[in-house]
């Protein structure tokens, strides 16, 4: 089959390409140009009308729920939730049940993924048996079952001669060690960032020591062994910086961050709703710039939207009783492009490599860019019209606290090897 797409412009690598057409042939990508007026036959025909055509997005921390929770997520709706956010490839959590700690139970999610999924979905394996136990997983038999990498997230690991253990083996298969960093002595059962904000709701504060101590144990940890270590969701000032001075040693260390830490602070929960209730939490304002920060200097290497769908009656309730998360697929890329972009803090550029290129980079995958003989994973989006983020998703959830707020950047089109994956209206 071949496929044009037509009237759009790409912005990749710092290169922008006005009025590029794709040239999509088997799935594949099989020019970029101008090819709209030469005496060719396609077969389907996309009108990008003047939206930006960029590299299918790139998530490499998200939660789809199935099996054990099918009423928050399944594969099925997680999957099209992430297609209508303009990402083909993404990386899924193993916090399920069952977990996926062993060959067979790996082997039954990834045959569910191949007969559901409307993208290409990476499924982690977990770190310990079951997510909690001292007793670690068979890396080697979960890497010949296809485990992406090796994660507790949801949890983290609190012994250090256990993490310790587990980097040992991943380095020596080659594998990522991606880590929830989470001290659960230092918790103090927190449920929002411990400051000014949650001592005048009455909140339970969670210190930033909490995550970055951890990571402080980890980089060295990761230093003795030579493993791939990646950090989950990068909230304070003091992790960023403990980051960038491993980095500076030469410490195999990267990480991410998510939109809504970006973008929002404690001082934005103006109510103590389940809606406002994440993990790693809203940080404050000096942590916010420091993520930034870490972002324009290389210390923090990619975003991620962390997607966490919950049931409404989970999450409309107080922080003490709701469970931690927000959903991020369908909103990441809009957020980012109005809240950075618009405004002149982030280029184009830079938001885009940051969703495809970058983390496709870090862990080596083969995707993230647009090139001729690469795979047509390609999403489209209107950055001139502005709409508004509604309690309407894709996702079987909504918990989220950016519905309301008024954005550009909508997602036109998705296409995976190719094929529509998601198209506005349909």
């Amino acid at each position: 089959m071949k496929t044009l797409i037509k009237n759009g412009y790409m912005v990749e690598q710092g290169n922008v390409l006005n009025q590029v057409d794709v040239w999509i042939e088997e799935g594949v990508i099989k020019g970029l140009g101008h090819f709209s007026n030469e005496n060719l036959s396609f077969d389907q025909v996309i009108d990008a009308n003047q939206g930006l055509i960029t590299p299918g997005l790139v998530d490499v921390h998200v939660h789809f729920r199935e099996p054990g929770f099918e009423y928050k997520e399944t594969i099925q709706t997680g999957s099209a939730s992430a297609a209508k956010g303009g990402f083909t490839t993404v990386c899924a959590m193993p916090n399920l049940k069952p977990v996926p700690d062993n060959e067979e139970t790996l082997n039954l999610i990834n045959e569910k993924i191949a007969k559901d999924s409307t993208i290409k979905i990476l499924q982690y394996a977990s770190i310990t048996k079951d997510l909690n136990s001292e007793e670690l997983v068979d890396f080697e038999s979960l890497k010949k079952a296809n485990a992406f990498a090796f994660t507790n997230d949801g949890v983290g690991v609190q012994t250090a001669g256990t993490m310790y253990l587990a980097m040992k083996e991943a380095a020596r298969l080659d594998m990522a060690i991606v880590a929830h960093t989470e001290d659960e002595s230092l918790l103090f059962g927190g449920v929002m960032h411990e400051g000014e904000v949650s001592k005048k709701l009455g909140l339970p504060g969670i210190m930033s020591a909490t995550e970055s101590s951890q990571i402080a144990r980890d980089v060295l940890l990761a230093k003795e062994t030579g493993v791939h270590y990646h950090v989950c969701h990068v909230s304070t000032k003091e992790s960023v910086e403990v980051i960038r001075q491993a980095k500076k040693n030469g410490i195999r260390v990267t990480c991410e961050v998510c939109p809504h830490h970006l973008i929002m602070t404690d001082n934005d929960i103006t109510e103590d709703h389940g809606n406002f209730k994440m993990n790693p939490p809203l940080r404050a304002n000096d942590d916010q710039q420091a993520l930034i920060e870490g972002l324009l200097d290389g210390t923090i290497d990619c975003i991620a939207t962390d997607h966490a769908p919950h049931c409404c009656k989970e999450k409309n309730q107080s922080m003490l009783e709701s469970p931690f998360g927000i959903i991020g697929s369908e909103t990441a890329f809009q957020l980012m492009y109005t809240h950075f972009v618009e405004t002149n803090r982030f280029t184009l550029e830079q938001v885009v490599d940051w969703m495809t290129l970058a983390p496709s980079r870090i862990f080596n995958l083969d995707c993230g860019t647009l090139s001729i003989g690469r795979a047509a994973d390609i999403a489209i989006f209107d950055l001139e019209h502005e709409v508004t983020i509604e309690d309407k998703f894709v996702s079987k959830s909504s918990n989220t606290p950016f519905i309301g707020q008024r954005v550009k950047g909508e997602t036109l089109y998705t296409l995976v090897d190719g094929k529509l994956a998601w198209q506005k209206g349909e």
